[in-house]
């Protein structure tokens, strides 16, 4: 999987128990309130280990997320616009989250500005269905893609820090 902090950090984020998604109404409000309780205990978690990198908030039916995501790279924070939809065959299927702004700056993007998560993270999601929700895509998902894709893209120039590119 991955180095034993990174198997530290997952182990600590609640497995959800609830197999259902969008179509499955009542299961759906049951598996949501999992996703929920697992986001709040990953936020609270990285905020405690002063590790606090994304904000989440999704429509009412929980179908459509969006919200920030911000990398610090030389004591300068990049921010970040991300959005996903859940998948009709949720949790089967993992969410694809988009990061819109960097849409076509990295070959390890689909169009749209969704990222590539097909080699690494899509079959640890699927070994994992339905104990793996939203807070594991965060953890295991974009924060590493982050962690790659961010730096090389400040290295090659693409992106720029915001006060850079004001003065």
């Amino acid at each position: 999987m991955a180095d034993e902090a990174t198997r530290r950090v997952v182990s600590e984020i609640p497995v959800l128990k609830t197999n259902a998604g969008p179509r499955d109404r009542e299961l759906w409000v049951q598996r949501l309130k999992e996703e929920y309780q697992s986001l709040i205990r990953y936020v609270e978690n990285n905020k405690n280990a002063d590790n606090d990198w994304f904000r989440l908030e999704s429509n009412k039916e929980g179908t459509r997320w969006f919200g920030k995501c911000w990398y610090i790279h030389d004591l300068l924070k990049y921010e970040f616009d991300i959005e996903f939809d859940i998948p009709v065959t949720y949790p089967a299927t993992a969410p694809e989250i988009a990061v819109p702004e960097l849409d076509g700056k990295t070959a390890k993007m689909y169009r749209g500005g969704k990222i590539c998560l097909t080699d690494h993270f899509k079959p640890l999601w699927a070994r994992n269905v339905p104990k793996f929700g939203l807070a594991h895509l965060m953890a295991l998902g974009l924060g590493p893609w982050l962690a790659v894709e961010i730096p090389d893209l400040i290295q090659k120039g693409v992106i720029q820090h915001k006060e850079k590119c004001n003065q």
